[in-house]
């Protein structure tokens, strides 16, 4: 995983393990799901959402207050 890269472990509707990924692409937060499927996200996966999309609104918030 780079800088500037997140990825949150879930599960899809089948039960198979999946990833979700947080990037910063310019100055936009991307959130890719697993594709054509639905994340499942127990508790503890959901707070490691958040602050993986905390953290990229930061490096964002970052790269555009740079010179």
């Amino acid at each position: 995983m780079s800088r500037g890269e997140w990825s949150v472990t879930c599960r899809d509707l089948a039960g198979r393990r999946r990833d979700v990924t947080v990037f910063v692409s310019n100055d936009k937060v991307v959130l890719v799901a697993p594709p054509g499927e639905a994340a499942v996200l127990g508790p503890l996966d959901v707070g490691r959402l958040r602050a993986a999309l905390r953290d990229a609104v930061v490096a964002t918030a970052d790269e555009t207050a740079e010179p």
